[in-house]
């Protein structure tokens, strides 16, 4: 079985940074993701999900991003029923956050986007390749003369 989500969109409000019972950190906030068509005279539709981040993500998402920001979700579907004040069930349907991300669009504060990983999984570590100290025998040579395959 498969449940994966990813969106790219702006949030809609700042996110603010809670903390469960147990000192767990959590947000939660909404996106606006444009429809990618557009009726002939009319204007650009958007949808609106709810997305949940916890954690060192919930940190990234309060710390990095306010209101109108673009951001990056990749996550989950999650539904769960709730009990309302006036005593209706609800259920909600949701994108839990395993990674989000800057998509380009940098703010005055640049300094904060060099020094922040693009996965915000605590124990994960990316390392983007340098090919700097590398020389002409690190490459293998591609002969030209043959048919390529496509």
């Amino acid at each position: 079985m498969l449940n994966r989500v990813i969106l790219m969109g702006r949030l809609v409000a700042d996110p603010e940074l809670k903390t469960t019972n147990t000192g767990v950190s959590v947000t939660s906030f909404r996106i606006a993701v444009d429809r990618s068509y557009v009726k002939a005279g009319g204007e650009r539709q958007a949808d609106f999900f709810d997305i949940v981040a916890w954690r060192s993500s919930a940190e990234f998402v309060c710390r990095n991003f306010s209101k109108g920001s673009l951001i990056a979700v990749d996550g989950q579907l999650q539904s769960r029923q709730y009990q309302a004040k006036d005593g209706t069930n609800r259920t909600v349907i949701e994108v839990v956050a395993d990674n989000v991300s800057f998509t380009g669009e940098r703010r005055d504060n640049s300094a904060a986007y060099s020094q922040i990983s693009r996965s915000t999984q605590p124990d994960e570590v990316q390392q983007t390749p340098s090919y700097s100290a590398g020389t002409a025998d690190d490459f293998t040579v591609i002969p030209t003369d043959d048919d390529l395959p496509f």
